[in-house]
């Protein structure tokens, strides 16, 4: 819910914008959920330090080889926003304990 301080704040020249992408992943190696926890958290960990973007773990919390990430970002141009998630997307790739099952990207503005 929006506040009418934070609506007027904003001014009606400011545009922003809302990136938010799920990772589906499967983690191969892991055999308990105290292990799930380590990579879950070193990888977004990773993620948050290196693009300065918000990440949660959002879905499967019960499942020893599964999760799913989302990872948001802000910005007023869409070309930045759509730039770091592809450099996110590449680093998930890239980090050998998870395999990727699934990625989508949802980009929100607030007028919508």
């Amino acid at each position: 819910m929006r506040s009418l301080a934070s609506s007027n704040a904003l001014g009606a020249g400011v545009r922003m914008l809302v990136a938010m992408e799920r990772f589906d992943l499967r983690i191969p190696g892991c055999g308990s959920l105290k292990e799930k926890r380590h990579v879950v958290k070193t990888l977004t960990n990773q993620i948050r330090s290196t693009f300065n973007v918000s990440v949660a773990e959002v879905d499967h919390h019960d499942l020893w080889q599964r999760t799913a990430i989302a990872v948001a970002a802000v910005s007023a141009e869409q070309y930045h926003v759509r730039k770091v998630m592809h450099e996110v997307e590449k680093f998930v790739d890239r980090w050998a304990e998870v395999e990727t099952i699934g990625v989508e990207l949802t980009l929100h503005y607030p007028e919508d």
